[in-house]
């Protein structure tokens, strides 16, 4: 819940979009009834790639993007971005409705509006329908694993932090014990039906990446081996990773395709909580630390943009 403190704020700047941000209005009919927000850097190319960003409970667009450091990077690497917010009259902590079933199925409630704000900001600025990624924290991690499952056919790629597997809960109780990683849950097989059956798409399959914190009490690690489990399963990839290695500190899991295209990686952040992996300062500085921001020294915004193939790896930004 938030504090009162955070709450008035809140309420003070519900209308202030940063100058980052702009209000996306007139996207289509709007079922989840969400705000939409967008981010188009100046001189932005022709077909250029759009990143779908979803922030957690708790926060706005605005802190998402602050903290992460998105718009920092799309005016640097010329990439658009789109912030599909939460309203309080859907959800009291501003968190993305994942596990109800009218918010995670296929044309229908929150993921219908997003994927018409998709189609609005592609018509708008001539998206290249072929680079569309999307990533979120927690909740927005969970519904980032709903858009993936349900619209496959949209997104090149996908990016999880700290959130839960696709089809794990169709209620409160049942979203709170997955959360929790307590026992009684869907079995790995019954995960990846639901996932292959979310749509009628038969592949090719998006790009995952999967970062969670080793030490997260709100959203426990066990749902991140769930979250590899259903898209190796997908990919139809072998359990044993193609590389394993270590980067900025902590470990990094690859799985490739015969051809050496990686498909799916994971990280796990060795000691950190609930939130955002950040560094913030240094030649690789992005974004800013705070609530569920935590500058850890790795920056899983500008290593999920060199996944997707948004910069190059390594570059000083």
């Amino acid at each position: 819940m938030l504090g009162l403190l955070n709450l008035f704020a809140y309420m003070q700047g519900s209308n202030d979009t940063s100058d980052r941000l702009s209000n996306l209005v007139g996207f289509g009919t709007n079922p989840g009834s969400l705000r939409s927000l967008t981010h188009i850097p100046e001189n932005l190319p022709d077909a250029a790639p759009l990143v779908v960003v979803l922030h957690g409970c708790e926060q706005t667009a605005t802190d998402y993007d602050r903290g992460s450091g998105w718009s920092e990077l799309a005016d640097r690497h010329g990439f658009a971005l789109l912030f599909p917010e939460q309203r309080r009259s859907n959800n009291w902590l501003l968190a993305f409705n994942w596990f109800e079933p009218c918010d995670s199925h296929r044309d229908s409630g929150e993921p219908l509006s997003i994927r018409q704000m998709i189609e609005q900001v592609v018509s708008d600025h001539g998206i290249d329908r072929q680079r569309i990624f999307v990533t979120g924290l927690s909740a927005g991690g969970a519904m980032a694993s709903v858009l993936l499952a349900t619209y496959p056919e949209a997104f090149a790629g996908g990016a999880i932090i700290a959130g839960l597997p696709y089809g794990c809960a169709s209620t409160i109780p049942d979203a709170f014990r997955r959360m929790r990683g307590q026992r009684g849950g869907p079995t790995a097989q019954q995960l990846a039906a639901r996932l292959r059956d979310a749509s009628e798409h038969d592949g090719p399959w998006p790009t995952i990446s999967i970062w969670h914190g080793s030490r997260d009490r709100t959203v426990d690690p066990s749902n991140s081996e769930e979250i590899l489990q259903q898209w190796l399963t997908l990919h139809d990839l072998e359990r044993m990773p193609s590389r394993a290695h270590i980067v900025d500190g902590y470990p990094r899991r690859v799985w490739s395709d015969p051809e050496g295209h990686e498909l799916l990686e994971e990280y796990r952040i060795t000691g950190m909580g609930h939130g955002i992996p950040l560094n913030t300062s240094g030649r690789h500085g992005c974004g800013s630390s705070g609530d569920y921001m935590l500058d850890v020294n790795i920056s899983s915004t500008r290593h999920i943009a060199a996944f997707w193939g948004l910069r190059a790896v390594g570059a000083a930004d």
